[in-house]
């Protein structure tokens, strides 16, 4: 997977508490265009130009986060998704978002970049793996 990117407000949001739980809010996963790549200043998802296209939905991460020895580790599980149709927009980055985020109402986390261009025909599918996993891989450590 690409290497992680962190959305700047992501770290004052966390100090006010606009995060949460990070163990049990739901942390999605979206796609975003190439024509528009997110900013580390960007700070919702609505910020954000999504690919439309048959069968295109964000995706649950399935997330946890724990801490030990002073570091925190947010972990996540392999998002996949399908197009149902060949009508999907192309897409270049994958952007984390938090679903129940206070104040800021999709607040953003982080995102990767895949450097080019990529779209889905019908049938196909475009895998997020975090930290290569093919099961639960590292999102993100807080030290």
């Amino acid at each position: 997977m690409a290497g992680y990117n962190k959305i700047n407000n992501f770290v004052g949001a966390l100090g006010l508490g606009y995060h949460g739980n990070l163990n049990t809010n739901q942390l999605n996963v979206a796609l975003a265009r190439a024509t528009d790549p997110p900013t580390a200043a960007d700070t919702i998802l609505a910020n954000i130009t999504q690919p439309t296209g048959t069968g295109y939905a964000v995706i649950d991460t399935q997330n946890t986060y724990a801490e030990a020895s002073g570091t925190g580790t947010l972990t996540g599980t392999k998002c996949v998704f399908t197009a149902t149709g060949a009508d999907w927009q192309s897409f270049q980055y994958v952007m984390l978002y938090n679903l129940n985020s206070t104040t800021l109402t999709n607040a953003l986390i982080g995102w990767w970049d895949y450097l080019s261009p990529l779209t889905l025909a019908n049938g196909e599918t475009f895998s997020v793996k975090f930290n290569s996993s093919d099961t639960t891989g590292t999102i993100l450590t807080i030290t």
